[in-house]
């Protein structure tokens, strides 16, 4: 469920608080692909699904970084602030895979808005996260997300 917020004020309330958990996404061979081919990262554990089941996973995995690219669109589905003009990706503190992500599984974020700090103009959120594979032990990434947000 997306929460709604209006305004830096509001955003600035919800510093230390849960996110929750987004809904899930599918990472299909299609979506690798489609990576691999933006990145130019075709490397055969992720494109070639007939010797990547002879591979370490068993089958096609995602690339990391692929993997890490979901945490927008996962996040947008936890916090929506209006009254804002700009957001931007100011980078990340620090992120680790502990777990590949094989094709055909499904990932979700579960986050924390843990600071909301001032910057000229607006503010800057920290959010640690955490990708999850459905039904995985370990999480696909553990991560420190940074924003910005401007009135």
């Amino acid at each position: 469920m997306t929460l709604t917020v209006d305004g830096l004020d509001a955003l600035k309330a919800l510093a230390g608080s849960d996110l929750g958990t987004s809904d899930w996404i599918d990472v299909t061979q299609d979506r690798v692909d489609t990576f691999a081919d933006a990145t130019g990262d075709h490397q055969w554990i992720h494109v070639d699904p007939e010797r990547a089941k002879e591979g370490p996973f068993g089958a096609p995995i995602a690339h990391g970084y692929l993997t890490l690219s979901l945490f927008i669109p996962l996040f947008t589905g936890l916090l929506d602030v209006h009254g804002v003009t700009t957001k931007v990706n100011y980078g990340l503190n620090k992120v680790r895979f502990p777990a590949p992500v094989t094709v055909g599984s499904r990932v979700r974020l579960a986050a924390r808005l843990a600071e909301v700090a001032d910057v000229p103009g607006g503010v800057q959120i920290t959010v640690d996260g955490t990708i999850e594979i459905d039904g995985g032990a370990k999480p696909a990434a553990v991560l420190q997300s940074l924003s910005r947000f401007y009135a």
